[in-house]
């Protein structure tokens, strides 16, 4: 079997996600963490699901838990990569960091964030269905920076809050489509570099291994040694997520397929679109752990 894992970020959670999911130890932990009792139940109010620090915390918390309960039942992965925070279960599902770990970073890395925009409010804007050009002269218009690219004619600018409501009235005018995302801070952007510096010297506490599989970093291309993902993992917070660099270098190592572990199928959704011969689907579309091991070994090396 030739598989990649693709760790969702945050955006597209909701009460119903991963279904199959059981309430095991990781998952008791988070609730602890996070002071609920029914993560589900939380969900269902969009004034918590949308809090960056609940939002970091429960999908990093999610995401171990769920490639914990699968990864018994099947073969390593042959790449992993990680969207946004999905980064810190990606590194852990690579061996760069145990789950326990990265379970307790999530918070660290919401505060830092949270920190950071209590003093320059900003949030997202997800941009398509116009020129490349026509995005960029968006952009600088606009005053925003550019935080996500997944195409060439799809991105996700973030910046203050002034200049996303301008942004998006001149994206109406140019026949855009345009989303405002569910989150509070303007991530992946200059405006969230005093977070990118505070997490780092966090980060330079905790202990880092060197892979153990193949692991591309939004910030960094490919993850080789414990130094260059204490590096990646800080830098991504303030600096652009190349995914469609992600997606292009986990496509190069010709996987078979692609699972998405998360909420929500835009990881996968958006793979399927750029690589149409490589079949991927995501952890929400199953309904156990045995599907979703049945569906990879379905794509197993003859």
């Amino acid at each position: 079997m030739s598989f990649a894992l693709l760790f969702s970020g945050q955006g597209t959670q909701h009460p119903a996600m991963l279904p199959w999911l059981a309430d095991d130890a990781l998952v008791r932990a988070m609730c602890a963490r996070l002071g609920i009792d029914d993560w589900r139940h939380a969900l269902a109010k969009p004034e918590w699901a949308e809090r960056n620090d609940n939002a970091q915390t429960l999908l990093t918390g999610l995401a171990l838990a769920a490639w914990g309960q699968l990864a018994p039942l099947l073969a390593p992965p042959a790449a992993v990569a990680g969207y946004s925070v999905g980064e810190l279960a990606a590194f852990s599902a690579a061996g760069v960091i145990d789950a326990t770990t990265a379970a307790a970073l999530a918070p660290q890395r919401a505060e830092a964030m949270d920190r950071c925009a209590a003093h320059a409010p900003g949030g997202l804007l997800a941009v398509s269905g116009v020129s490349e050009q026509k995005l960029e002269q968006l952009r600088v218009e606009a005053g925003l920076e550019l935080a996500i690219r997944n195409g060439n004619a799809s991105v996700i600018l973030g910046g203050p809050i002034a200049a996303l409501n301008d942004a998006e009235r001149m994206a109406a005018a140019l026949g855009a489509q345009c989303t405002r995302l569910r989150v509070n801070v303007a991530s992946h952007t200059p405006w969230m570099r005093e977070a990118a510096e505070s997490f780092s010297r966090t980060l330079a506490q905790v202990p880092f291994d060197a892979p153990g599989v193949v692991l591309f970093s939004n910030a960094g291309d490919r993850i080789r040694d414990a130094r260059s993902a204490r590096i990646a993992l800080a830098a991504q917070i303030a600096r652009t997520v190349r995914w469609d660099e992600c997606m292009d270098n986990i496509h190069a190592r010709q996987v078979r397929c692609v699972l998405e572990v998360g909420p929500g199928q835009a990881l996968s959704r958006m793979w399927n679109q750029r690589f149409p011969t490589v079949p991927a689907r995501a952890c929400d579309d199953f309904r156990s752990a045995a599907a979703i091991a049945a569906w990879l070994n379905s794509h197993a090396d003859p």
